[in-house]
């Protein structure tokens, strides 16, 4: 074994060539850095059993629980054995099945009632019930001659993030030889990041000391003050790097966009036919502000499904074309940009129309670029928009295209930001003469330390205050598997709704064609988010699709009704068709995918149903109940689900229920997925750069992170007195991560 001299070292130099192997292939880690931060899950106590009541499917689990009952039994008319035995944590049982009369021998000597051990595999169903199949097992009680209870006893017991080819205790043995080759070397080339005069602030450990203490815990107090330690590093190089990248936005150059005094934004506000509110007025100062600064606006504007952020995001872009320049508007999707487009030209009426007959003495034009748009049409849009003719440019991926050019690009208004990457939002940007003004949208609520990570370059403006008018929602759980009449009542609900005058959205995971014929996602901008776990690992039939549905309700429930269809394969031309019609009352009930999640308003709309809602995230459901109760009648959105009563699902469902306060939403949303790396894992693809830090349950760290963070680089900014957290930040930020934090 050779000596380790720094965290980039391979594996291989502490565990040997074959283990190194499969800690790449199964667990990604591939350098000593990487296994020292593969932190433990959880640690369990001598004695102490795990909860075997709420075990994933299909994940690789270790957990520690006493045998209460072991037998073999034949069958295949005896031709074969097979050994069960049951775990037990005085409450949830766990069946272990091992099969081969040889296998069958040797475990059966060894596990025995009472006994208590460590038992990794996949979790399985079979007959109801929670099953590992052939697991590897590691026996912790006095009968046992394991190292394990030796190394152990009387401490908290690591269980790590393992796999099959690699359990958890393996893992821990490999982790102390790696610990006591960096304790003979004392420490050399592992680098602190957190400066001196921080740690003797805050009182944390060094870094070995908060190491040694979360892989080798003696009690408790050591797990706490290491995670305390290890969660401030994450937190605090984070910070750091967003701090840079904020400084360095500050100091672009960029041009001031000043409305003019009796202009185009002038002349809009005096015809609105409503008064902002007070949100909206606090928001656009803060946008107009930015708009007036000689750099680049780098600023996030989140808000309530409904909140009215289209109309503020107008106002930024007739300020920019009273400046002369113009704006941009990237939408994820077609008919979100046609929606767009559409009211956009509505609420400017003669205000859009510069140069046409009628036109108002002060106007702009709005164009619409897509990228199935007929020929004409689509060169008709490229010339209004190279020409500055078009203040206003809304389009799809469409706007990125090369052949696109703008005359003077002083605004990007990207909506959704979650559907585009870095790469995508900054081919726009680069459109510009100068580096443009940014404005991002999100109608899904970010809680506020998730604003300071995932958001953390930008400036953050927030629309907490919905329109006067607008209708409260209503939102119930329909057990269909449970309660079919419950799924009878809910298209009883719709007619009534009908009857008075109104219409209903009903949306399905899919589209069902031939082309998708075992029920996975449809492609791009139908698809479901893919709730986590959402049957419980259970054998399920395929989504609901758009098309059987509307078949089935035409011919059935809603029979009588006027039932059309909406998904992302029709024309963009019949997309479009289709909505005016829905929008026009042309249509009672509208089977969509989630095209019409965001974005899509039609007031008259007062009731969704949502198809298998359990196989949607909760930020998706949240988005999709917004398209009802628009107008002042009050909403209804029905949740039809099969899944099983008690299970995960099921809770989710009914948290989503409970609540339509999205911020309180994104927070169990983002409880039960994992953060990501905020630094650009969804588009690089690499590891996380979060491990301890959780960005929910840490938000004291995180904010005291982020002023420790902002006043270092103010004082600071080339880190010239912090040298090893510089070599921290530059190890993290690879050249694509780098890459991202630029373009951001």
């Amino acid at each position: 074994m050779g000596t380790v001299t720094a965290p980039h070292d391979p594996l291989a130099t502490v565990v040997g060539g074959t283990t190194a192997k499969v800690m790449a292939a199964h667990l990604d880690l591939r350098t000593v850095g990487d296994l020292l931060h593969h932190y433990p899950r959880r640690y369990a106590e001598r004695g102490e059993l795990t909860s075997l009541s709420a075990l994933p499917l299909d994940e690789h689990v270790t957990v520690v629980a006493e045998i209460a009952d072991a037998r073999t039994r034949p069958f295949n008319n005896g031709r074969g054995l097979r050994f069960e035995v049951t775990l037990t944590d005085g409450r949830g049982r766990l069946r272990l099945v091992f099969f081969g009369r040889r296998a069958v021998h040797h475990h059966e000597r060894v596990l025995l009632p009472g006994r208590r051990g460590m038992f990794a595999g996949k979790v399985s169903r079979f007959q109801r019930e929670l099953q590992l199949s052939h697991p590897a097992y590691e026996l912790l009680d006095e009968e046992s001659d394991s190292t394990a209870v030796e190394e152990f006893a009387g401490r908290p017991l690591p269980i790590y993030p393992a796999c099959k080819q690699l359990e958890s205790w393996r893992i821990a043995k490999a982790v102390g030889l790696l610990l006591d080759s960096l304790a003979a070397t004392d420490w050399r080339g592992i680098v602190d990041p957190l400066p001196e005069g921080l740690r003797e602030r805050r009182a944390l450990l060094s870094l070995p000391e908060a190491l040694e203490k979360a892989h080798r815990p003696r009690d408790r107090a050591d797990i706490a003050a290491a995670r305390a330690r290890l969660k401030w590093d994450e937190a605090f190089v984070l910070q750091v790097a967003l701090a840079r990248r904020r400084r360095a936005g500050a100091q672009l150059p960029g041009r001031a966009r000043v409305p003019a005094a009796e202009g185009l934004l002038t002349t809009f506000d005096q015809r609105l036919p409503f008064a902002l509110t007070e949100g909206q007025e606090r928001v656009s100062a803060e946008i107009l502000a930015d708009l007036a600064a000689e750099h680049p606006m780098h600023r996030l504007l989140q808000g309530e499904v409904g909140s009215g952020k289209t109309l503020v995001a107008l106002r930024a872009m007739l300020a920019v074309a009273d400046s002369g320049g113009q704006s941009a508007l990237l939408a994820p999707t077609e008919v979100l940009a046609q929606q767009h487009h559409r009211s956009i030209t509505e609420m400017l009426g003669e205000l859009a129309d510069a140069g046409l007959l009628g036109g108002a003495e002060r106007a702009t034009r709005v164009a619409l670029l897509t990228g199935s748009m007929g020929a004409r049409a689509r060169r008709a849009a490229l010339l209004e928009a190279a020409s500055g003719q078009a203040g206003i440019v809304i389009g799809t991926h469409a706007l990125i295209e090369d052949q696109v050019s703008f005359a003077d690009l002083g605004l990007v208004v990207v909506d959704e930001q979650h559907r585009f990457g870095v790469q995508q939002r900054d081919a726009l940007r680069a459109k510009g003469e100068r580096p443009p003004h940014l404005l991002v949208m999100t109608a899904t609520p970010i809680p506020r330390t998730v604003a300071m990570t995932v958001f953390g370059d930008l400036e953050t403006s927030v629309l907490d205050q919905l329109p006067p008018g607008r209708s409260p929602i209503a939102s119930h759980l329909v057990p269909a598997r449970d309660k079919p009449h419950f799924l009878s009542r809910a298209w009883d609900r719709v007619r009534e709704e009908v009857a008075s005058g109104h219409q209903a959205y009903v949306v399905c995971p899919r589209i069902g064609d031939d082309a998708d014929p075992k029920g996975g996602k449809a492609r791009d901008d139908d698809a479901a988010d893919g709730a986590p776990d959402g049957g419980e690992g259970e054998e399920r039939r395929p989504p609901l699709a758009v098309l059987d549905v509307a078949e089935e309700l035409a011919g059935g429930p809603l029979r009588g009704l006027r039932v059309e269809v909406l998904h992302g394969r029709l024309a963009p031309e019949e997309k479009d068709e289709v909505m005016r019609r829905f929008a026009a009352g042309g249509v009672d009930v509208l089977v969509a995918t989630t095209v019409i999640e965001v974005g899509v308003n039609v007031p008259n709309a007062t009731v969704m149903v949502i198809m298998d809602a359990d196989r949607f995230g909760v930020s998706q459901l949240h988005q999709l109940r917004g398209r009802v109760g628009r107008g002042a009648a009050p909403g209804l959105c029905l949740l039809v689900t099969d899944a099983a009563d008690g299970g995960p699902a099921r809770q989710r469902l009914a948290a989503v229920a409970a609540t339509t306060d999205g911020f309180e939403l994104s927070r169990i949303d983002l409880e039960q997925r994992r953060e990501g790396d905020v630094l650009g894992q969804a588009q690089s693809g690499g590891r996380s750069s979060l491990r301890m830090l959780t960005v929910i349950a840490d938000e004291e760290t995180i904010v005291e992170a982020r002023a420790e963070a902002t006043a270092l680089v103010a004082a600071d900014p080339e880190l010239a007195s912090a040298p090893d957290l510089k070599v921290t930040l530059d190890a993290l930020l690879d050249a694509e991560r780098e890459e991202f934090l630029e373009k951001g």
